[in-house]
């Protein structure tokens, strides 16, 4: 994300890995005797989104005087430091170098004090114990193949063994640009076994935005998936002076060139190599060691590198699967799909992590996944978890109203029915923790006639949790699932907490909450506000060692006692859980000085208006609130980029409104009078319940067309990039607020153009 001048930008090798004494290196935000300093994130996400996306410490400098907070089982933040301080390795929190380590956050009981193990140590624990269950499959034509936990080790270390044959230098990347697949699994694990650093890089990166990775990481290696994410690199080769090999892991090689090898070739490398070297490599780890490093997506400046250690990745595993009930492959092997950007830590922890540390199995979706094939991959699988991003749980939704829409009447009333009594059995078991002695009559009969056919079509019959995260879902979108005997569980996190942070389980969850902390982790309300909402802060072993070369950035996410400020809003229920309220960096200050965080507004306005896909608010130093809004509009499956026409849903609801229209243009910009008097009477409603005029929204457009990530206006995760949807529509931002008189009722949408 940021670049300081603090640090160069392009270490020599020599002065990464040689400091004479520790005098020479600038590595905590500690004082001399504090113990001090450190982490990025799930999700993507608030509401339990966070800043993957972006940083994880924009927010407000505190002043020197110690603010009032409210602590989860600790309280007391030291103030910030004015100055760094020099320790010496390994006593410290947090670190930028990439050889450093960092003092642990170790317990004296319960889950603060599992013995620490390297990814290798966990890894071997694993494979002796189910070394013959499955642990990837993939996709072969139509037949699906596996490989065993056995095969899968001995694949890692012998790609280990031949990125070390090709050069790979201690604590240098190797970059993997590519959809999930066994070689990413791969090439992800054997980069950590022959020390070097794993570093995924979104598919979606501009061949600039790979090279800005890989420079930051110092890459010696880079896996590519295809013909396309090679052209990337190759445009930019000549700025990589660390770059040594390519290796393309898809395909056949459209050209021969030096230093290029196909996944088979770069296997064949290592293949006969003697284990010595390797094996002297792992032993030589440490728990307290990086061996990943997530890139935020940089939504807000240059991406930072997340620097994620052994003990990161492994404890967070181990609570995680602890806190979910993993069942170990022996009773109950667990099943995932994976299919999410493993670029991203939430997906990197679901289908890599936590599988490994139970013996899980995970089976790679197809590439277009999100553009349609994943339902018919779920059907196939049967996964016992499974984990979506709100816009994944809203296009299934969507599908089944429409669905819904083309049956008979009879059907209709039934599945009505049984909707409205999946949703108040499911409120009543929410409120009583799962306690339900014994469930309804009416309950039994609901799950027998629609719940279990509805489990059934959408591949999720075996799935025991359903896990949202990575940004914000709506209130509407929970509650359909939970009418329909699907609980969803919001979970929050960033990639400086290596994922999960508060986790929503069958028996602890409420709605529009992120559920509580994973034991043997902490959290902190920094300078709670009245009503009890401040900055949410994080403490515990998942917590990051620090944003590599960036010791300015990293001590502005890290405070002098180690809790890491996540930059979201939050307060706590009086049962302990967590709700989260909006993001520092997108709170909207007016004109006249009222904070308004935009996600309740942007929500409630979905929800009252169906037809709406996004709704984005605008108001910052501004003397009113307005609004872009956009409709539900079909996909194309072959980019993922929106179309003109709308969804069958969004037809239904039109005719409902008494409008003709099909596509969006038909609407967008005041065209249809019937859409616009029902949006205006949407927003009318939401303003009447208002806390403050300053909250109102005075105007509002309707866009052209919907947000996507090929337009830029989403992140790879579908979070809302705010900056950039302002740069985007500037004109018609600047169109709301052109008069000089302020508006004084909400009665006024922008004319159409």
């Amino acid at each position: 994300m940021h670049l300081t001048a603090c640090e160069p930008t392009a270490m020599s090798t020599a002065l990464v890995m040689d400091h004479p004494g520790d005098a020479s290196r600038l590595q905590s935000c500690g004082t001399a005797d504090s113990l001090a300093s450190l982490e990025d994130a799930i999700a993507e996400s608030t509401a339990n989104e966070s800043s993957e996306e972006e940083s994880a410490c924009a927010r407000e400098e505190q002043s020197n005087t110690k603010a009032a907070q409210s602590v989860h089982t600790e309280s007391g933040a030291t103030p910030r430091p004015d100055s760094l301080s020099l320790p010496a390795k390994g006593t410290e929190f947090w670190t930028t170098w990439r050889d450093g380590e960092v003092k642990l956050r170790m317990g004296e009981s319960g889950p603060e004090a599992e013995p620490a193990m390297t990814v290798d140590q966990m890894f071997t624990s694993t494979v002796k114990r189910f070394g013959n269950y499955s642990a990837l499959g993939w996709k072969e034509g139509e037949q699906w193949k596996t490989m065993t936990y056995s095969e899968y080790y001995k694949s890692c270390r012998t790609a280990a063994k031949s990125f070390l044959k090709l050069g790979l230098e201690r604590y240098h990347g190797v970059g993997i640009l590519g959809f999930n697949s066994t070689e990413w699994f791969i090439a992800d694990i054997g980069a950590i076994l022959a020390g070097g650093f794993a570093v995924g890089i979104y598919t979606t990166n501009s061949a600039d935005a790979c090279q800005y990775v890989a420079e930051n990481c110092q890459a010696n290696i880079l896996v590519v998936e295809n013909h396309k994410q090679l052209q990337k690199i190759l445009q930019v080769q000549d700025k990589l002076p660390h770059l040594k090999a390519i290796i393309q892991y898809k395909d056949e090689l459209k050209e021969k060139k030096p230093n290029l090898y196909t996944w088979a070739e770069f296997m064949e490398l290592g293949r006969d190599e003697p284990d010595d070297q390797l094996n002297d490599i792992i032993s030589s780890q440490k728990p307290n060691q990086c061996c990943t490093l997530i890139y935020t997506s940089g939504t807000t400046g240059q991406p930072k590198g997340v620097m994620l250690s052994h003990d990161n990745l492994t404890w967070t595993a181990i609570a995680t699967g602890r806190d979910v009930g993993l069942t170990d492959a022996d009773k109950l092997q667990e099943v995932v799909v994976s299919y999410l950007p493993l670029s991203h830590i939430a997906a990197q922890m679901i289908d890599i992590w936590l599988p490994m540390k139970a013996g899980g199995v995970t089976y790679f979706a197809q590439p277009d996944a999100l553009k349609g094939s994943l339902a018919n991959t779920l059907r196939e699988i049967r996964p016992t978890a499974f984990m979506g991003v709100p816009r994944v749980w809203e296009k299934m939704q969507e599908k089944m109203k429409a669905i819904g829409a083309k049956s008979s009447t009879v059907r209709r009333k039934v599945a009505s029915w049984a909707k409205d009594v999946g949703l108040q059995t499911n409120l009543n078991k929410m409120e009583l923790n799962g306690n339900m002695s014994r469930k309804p009559l009416n309950y039994r009969l609901a799950k027998h006639l629609v719940f279990r056919k509805v489990r059934k079509a959408l591949g999720l019959d075996r799935c025991t949790r359903c896990y949202t995260g990575a940004a914000p879902i709506t209130k509407d979108t929970l509650e359909f699932f939970l009418s329909l005997d699907i609980p969803l569980f919001e979970l929050y996190g960033m990639s400086e907490s290596s994922g999960p942070h508060t986790i929503s389980l069958p028996d602890a969850f409420r709605l529009t909450s992120c559920g509580k902390v994973i034991p043997g982790c902490k959290t902190k309300i920094f300078s709670p506000d009245t009503d009890g909402n401040g900055e949410i802060c994080f403490w515990g072993r998942h917590v990051f060692m620090g944003y590599l070369n960036m010791p300015d950035k990293t001590e502005e996410a890290l405070d002098a006692d180690g809790w890491l400020h996540s930059g979201d809003l939050g307060k706590h229920d009086q049962n302990d859980f967590l709700f989260i309220t909006g993001r520092i960096k997108e709170l909207i200050i007016t004109a006249g000085g009222e904070n308004i965080p935009p996600v309740p507004i942007e929500d409630a306005v979905k929800e009252a208006i169906p037809l709406i896909s996004n709704a984005m608010l605008i108001g910052d130093k501004r003397k009113f609130l307005s609004m872009l809004l956009t409709i539900k509009c079909q996909v194309s499956g072959e980019t993922g980029s929106p179309e003109d026409e709308l969804t069958p849903e969004a037809v239904e609801l039109c005719r409902k409104l008494g409008s003709n229209a099909t596509r969006v243009s038909e609407i967008a910009g005041g065209r249809d009078r019937s859409i616009n008097a029902a949006i205006q009477d949407g927003i009318t409603r939401i303003n009447e319940k208002a806390t403050s005029n300053a909250q109102r929204i005075q105007k509002w457009t309707v866009l052209d067309q919907d947000f996507s990530i090929p337009g830029g206006e989403l992140g790879p995760t579908m979070k809302l990039k705010r900056p950039v949807v302002m740069k985007m529509y500037k004109d018609q931002i600047e169109s709301f607020y052109k008069e000089v008189v302020t508006p004084t009722t909400p009665d006024n949408p922008l004319p159409p153009k």
